[in-house]
């Protein structure tokens, strides 16, 4: 059995992150290793975690999603990172 890809959940609407990370859940080769509720967290949970992938709202406070991949692939240029947004 392989190891679950670490996952990033970052959104700024709480009933977002708890309906994608309840679907991730599901999957057996997926595991949510992180929450963030802006663009400053995700950075700051991706330099900790190194997740396989980032999913990632754009529009949000602090710091937006735009923003926020460009640090994190300033971090990582192999970075994966999805955009979720509306």
């Amino acid at each position: 059995m392989s190891v679950p890809h670490g996952v990033l959940v970052v959104d700024d609407h709480a009933l977002v992150r708890t309906g994608v990370v309840n679907i991730i859940s599901h999957e057996t080769d997926l595991r949510v290793i992180a929450e963030a509720s802006n663009g400053a967290e995700a950075v700051d949970a991706f330099t900790r975690l190194r997740p396989d992938v980032t999913l990632l709202d754009l529009r949000m406070p602090v710091m937006e999603g735009v923003e926020a991949v460009r640090q994190i692939r300033a971090l990582d240029p192999d970075a994966k990172v999805i955009v979720l947004t509306t």
